[in-house]
């Protein structure tokens, strides 16, 4: 964005602090609920029977429905308007909340989580296109970078937060804790719908895209969901998997073919945005597989209660949200593509100094000194990839840019606990957490590679000219400083 196209928003204007609170709070409380629950399952089980299959449902009923809608959402955002959709998220999340935490039986409780991913999937792609077009330049990367830090960590407290709710007071907390933060941010979001950008009210919205779209999202998630509990061989799981498949060829054909995407595909001719979606796929493949198995192996092997087993699991959140903001600003300056190759690297060293676990456990030698290493490199690599998959794609293109990109995120964690039973084995072992380890440190591997064969950084005279801009902008609104 150039001086002469609109004013540049400076990182100390209020309008700018709104945006920032609004679109972490949106996104942490949508991100955190799909790994808060985890720890409560138990609870709920002994409350609402049902089995293995109620717990199971408990999970993937959220992140079946997110994963498969969020390219939708990110496709209304760019409608609608952004601040818009996030008022329809935000009410629709702490209304199915209060669904789930009221619920009184398990199958009530399934389908409040299905309806509160539905929720869930309009809020993050359009926070982060707020920031992308209220931001520009260096001061863009900072705010990405604490973005990135608070909205990444919920992955890792949420263990924490459900542990703590659980054994101090009720399973139920989890779900109405969420309505505090939709309260709290409500006034500044409705403050927000006038700063939306002028949307084409002419413009159709693809809804045979979307309906494919979910088909091709959901299919497979349902197949690999339930294939541990059918086998490959049942109805149930193979039929979804070849619907999934022919409408994601469906699908990619219609989006070829119609005049108004839901998903452009020219955006995977945009270098950046194609490969650091590889590695974001490795990336968060190996976040996930790697924090499932040292959760439980914490808990099940080492003996950790489940407040104390993600109290184990912070040292890594508290890094990343110290250092995420720094690491963003330097890649602003220096460029994304070394960054997200180093961090990644870091985090699979950082797994595999935890191949010294044994039994008994010491928690101080064996798992915080890799925890420590993880937290620096994924500090170092969350901002810098957003950063330059969101930044190499157009303004009005953002939130279905942001939404492709959380969607291989969800997916790729999916997949990666799916086959976390064909890695550790039947039965949770310490050579089962080796195994895993390995895979993990080698997803982040591939994601490292991805990064260094892939990304491009910016040109030196057009990374120069956007930290020019910010200086220059400070003549007409204020002094440029630190996002708040």
């Amino acid at each position: 964005m150039h001086m002469t196209d609109a004013p540049v928003l400076l990182p100390s204007t209020p309008l700018q602090k709104r945006v920032l609170v609004v679109a972490i709070v949106a996104s942490f409380v949508a991100i955190l609920d799909g790994f808060v629950v985890n720890l409560a399952l138990p609870a709920i089980g002994r409350e609402l029977g049902g089995g293995l299959v109620i717990q199971q449902w408990v999970v993937d009923a959220y992140l079946l429905t997110l994963g498969a809608l969020i390219l939708v959402a990110g496709s209304l955002s760019d409608h609608f308007g952004r601040a818009r959709i996030l008022e329809w998220g935000l009410a629709g999340f702490a209304v199915t909340s209060m669904l789930c935490g009221l619920a009184w039986s398990g199958e009530v409780l399934v389908v409040s989580r299905a309806l509160q991913g539905i929720a869930g999937a309009l809020l993050v792609p359009s926070s982060l296109a707020m920031i992308i077009t209220s931001f520009s330049g260096p001061a863009q990367s900072k705010a990405i970078g604490q973005w990135s830090g608070w909205t990444s960590a919920a992955a890792i407290v949420g263990p924490l937060i459900g542990g703590a709710a659980v054994d101090l007071l009720s399973w139920r907390v989890i779900f109405f804790i969420n309505v505090v933060p939709a309260l709290a941010i409500w006034p500044m979001l409705a403050g927000l719908r006038a700063s939306d950008a002028a949307r084409d009210k002419t413009k159709r919205i693809d809804y045979l895209g979307a309906f494919l779209a979910m088909v091709a999202l959901g299919g497979p998630v349902f197949a690999f969901i339930e294939q541990g509990r059918m086998g490959w061989g049942s109805p149930q799981v193979w039929v979804p998997l070849i619907l999934g498949v022919l409408a994601m060829v469906l699908f990619l054909f219609h989006e070829g073919r119609t005049p108004e995407p839901m998903l452009p595909l020219g955006l995977f001719r945009i270098r950046n945005f194609a490969w650091g979606n590889v590695g974001t796929l490795a990336i968060y493949a190996g976040i996930s597989l790697g924090f499932f198995v040292l959760g439980i192996y914490l808990q099940q092997v080492g003996g950790l209660g489940a407040t104390v087993a993600g109290m184990a699991l912070l040292p890594g959140t508290v890094i990343l949200m110290l250092g995420a903001s720094y690491f963003g600003g330097l890649a602003g300056k220096y460029g994304p593509r070394w960054f997200m190759t180093i961090g990644p690297l870091l985090c699979g060293v950082g797994f595999l100094m935890s191949l010294s676990v044994q039994e008994p456990l010491n928690y101080w030698t064996q798992v915080l000194p890799g925890q420590i290493v993880f937290g620096l490199g994924l500090a170092t690599l969350v901002a810098p990839l957003t950063a330059a998959i969101l930044g190499a794609v157009p303004p009005t293109e953002a939130g279905i840019g942001s939404a492709v990109n959380n969607a291989v995120a969800r997916i790729a964690g999916l997949i990666s606990i799916a086959f976390a039973g064909v890695i550790v084995g039947p039965v949770f072992t310490r050579q089962g957490l080796y195994n895993a380890l390995v895979v993990t440190a080698l997803l982040f591997l591939a994601g490292a590679v991805a990064s260094a064969v892939g990304i491009r950084n910016p040109p030196r005279e057009a990374a120069a000219a956007a930290e020019r801009e910010p200086d220059a902008a400070s003549d007409d609104g204020g002094p440029a400083g630190q996002p708040g």
